[in-house]
């Protein structure tokens, strides 16, 4: 047992299992150093091929530039779904409908987004990510300008919002996939932290500017800003991020194995994680790609060894299939893979957050509005300050502990790192999120007697708790299922929209019929239990990987 991770007697290694340290006292002096490893001795995880266009080989800086854009996009991109959080009674007004009515605007856009999710995932998984990243920013800029021009007609800015969602959906969907294309599992987690606070904390400083925007200009304005912005982005998208998706032999994918016997090519010699050498060429040290990271040289030809790619090509929307494997199949992929503890498990852990945050922000453009406070639109999107610093400490928290909290685990563990040692950040997930909902719901409830500051300091206290789950089970699912990533993500993004738009239709109606402090102490108690699965996904999950890697239910369903 690992530090209470159950051990498995089914398999030699386990997928996600990883050695990160080179332990002279505990490893074969002939594996000792010759897996590529950084000049601290962290074995990298997954070995990168001798391929100049492997991602993995590109220098620091850029894969930090290509995840910085990326980021960039998906700060504007998440604007989108609180756009009209600030604005439920202008446009209740300006379109003579009800709270309900102005709340399903933002809920089918949350419907386009899990829609769209599910073909832009298999095309992701077949062609690669850039032609999408291209699309989807396209496409923010045609559906933001299309709702900016809705005038009077409400369906016209309903269909608006439900392709804006469909242009946010590359974006939720592949982009903290893409951290796992371009960075070694010890690398991930601060840049895991930054892709979800580009997600998430920038959605909650969105009513913030859109309350004073819809006061000062018209709320069309909110909808022309992000148009404006995505399209100087546009250029920078086509120039600067390029495909991350690569074909890497099985072999390199030291993480993803299910054998200990990983035969490895490393400078012209065969190898096994046990250190044994299968043929008896020499192997010396070129210069690195990355200055971090120790190459070792093949003495492969030539000419078997791929030319690095043209900027020219580079800027092409396609480089070629990802996979062999049928688009259809990989379309159906997500449904099964509700059925697999790890997934299920996150989509509740960030799903069922995201949408507790959803139905505050309906409460928030209910109670604010009328008696006692009469907030105003400003007001009201100056109350999602709270949010905003709530998800920026969260994700300084999950930044800080995700890395360190793993390095100190698996030191611990003997240089043995295990997925589920990402799991602890749900200790804080649970210690603010759940304060901040019941303490919302106590005080949201009798503005009266605590006015506006407290429900909004348990509202950042809520976004923490989120922040650190999003990450946690984005982290969990790149290292333990990272062959699984792309419809994992599927599966979060279709959850987690599909249970919003749920709390956009009948949330208010909640309101009405029951108050606000009864329906906060019930999601409240539903968040401690969903946190709680969590020690049974730490305690069984290497269990469970095995299992799940011995019998793949994609492959029992014919999807593989």
């Amino acid at each position: 047992m690992g530090l209470g991770v159950l051990d498995d007697t089914k398999l030699q290694h386990v997928p996600g299992t990883a050695t990160l340290e080179d332990d002279i006292q505990r490893a074969d002096a002939a594996y000792n150093g010759r897996l590529k490893h950084d000049k601290s001795g962290i074995i990298l995880v997954p070995q990168p091929s001798d391929d100049p266009n492997d991602p993995l080989n590109w220098s620091l800086w850029r894969r930090d530039l290509i995840l910085f854009v990326l980021s960039l996009l998906s700060v504007i991109a998440s604007t989108l779904s609180p756009l009209l959080a600030a604005n439920t009674l202008t446009l209740a007004l300006h379109f003579g409908r009800t709270f309900t009515a102005v709340a399903l605007l933002t809920g089918y856009h949350l419907l386009g987004v899990g829609i769209a999710g599910f073909i832009f995932v298999p095309s992701a998984r077949v062609w690669g990510k850039r032609h999408l990243y291209l699309l989807g920013t396209v496409m923010l800029i045609v559906s933001s300008a299309w709702g900016g021009a809705s005038g009077r007609n409400y369906a016209s800015l309903l269909w608006a919002r439900i392709f804006q969602g469909v242009a946010l959906a590359p974006f939720e969907a592949l982009v903290n996939a893409s951290v796992g294309d371009l960075y070694f599992v010890h690398e991930r987690g601060k840049r895991m932290a930054l892709s979800n606070l580009a997600l998430f904390g920038g959605a909650f400083f969105t009513p913030v500017l859109v309350g004073k925007i819809t006061h000062t200009i018209g709320w069309q304005w909110t909808f022309y800003m992000i148009a404006i912005f995505a399209g100087a982005l546009l250029p920078v998208v086509v120039l600067f991020v390029p495909e991350t998706a690569f074909r890497r032999d099985d072999h390199l994918n030291t993480d993803t194995a299910t054998t200990d016997n990983r035969r490895l090519e490393v400078g012209g010699q065969e190898l096994d994680t046990q250190g044994a050498t299968h043929s008896q060429h020499s192997s010396i040290e070129e210069p690195a790609h990355d200055a971090s990271v120790r190459h070792l040289k093949s003495d492969y030809p030539n000419s078997s060894v791929p030319a690095k790619a043209s900027f020219a090509a580079s800027l092409l929307p396609f480089n070629g299939r990802k996979t062999d494997e049928n688009f259809f199949k990989l379309l159906l992929r997500p449904f099964p893979l509700f059925l697999h503890p790890g997934i299920l498990w996150a989509c509740l852990i960030q799903g069922t957050m995201i949408g507790w945050t959803v139905m505050i922000g309906i409460v928030l453009a209910a109670i604010m509005l009328g008696p006692p406070l009469w907030f105003n639109e400003v007001k009201t999107g100056y109350m999602y300050t709270g949010a905003f610093v709530g998800a920026i400490l969260g994700f300084m928290l999950a930044g800080v502990l995700s890395d360190w909290s793993a390095k100190l685990m698996t030191r611990r563990n003997r240089g043995i790192y295990e997925p589920e040692f990402r799991l602890v950040l749900v200790l804080p997930q649970l210690l603010f999120g759940c304060a901040g909902l019941y303490g919302f719901g106590i005080t949201s409830a009798n503005t009266a007697r605590y006015g506006w500051f407290w429900p909004d300091f348990f509202f950042a206290l809520e976004v923490m708790g989120m922040v650190l789950g999003a990450v946690a089970s984005a982290l969990y699912i790149v290292d333990a299922h990272r062959d699984l990533a792309v419809e994992a993500f599927t599966c979060l993004l279709v959850f987690k929209n599909i249970f919003s738009f749920g709390l956009t239709w009948s949330g208010y109606g909640w309101l009405v019929r029951y108050g606000i402090k009864g329906p906060f102490m019930a999601i409240a108690s539903v968040q401690v239990v969903v946190c709680a699965l969590t020690v049974l996904m730490y305690v069984f999950g290497k269990r469970n990987r095995s299992f799940f890697a011995r019998h793949d239910i994609l492959r029992m369903v014919h999807l593989r």
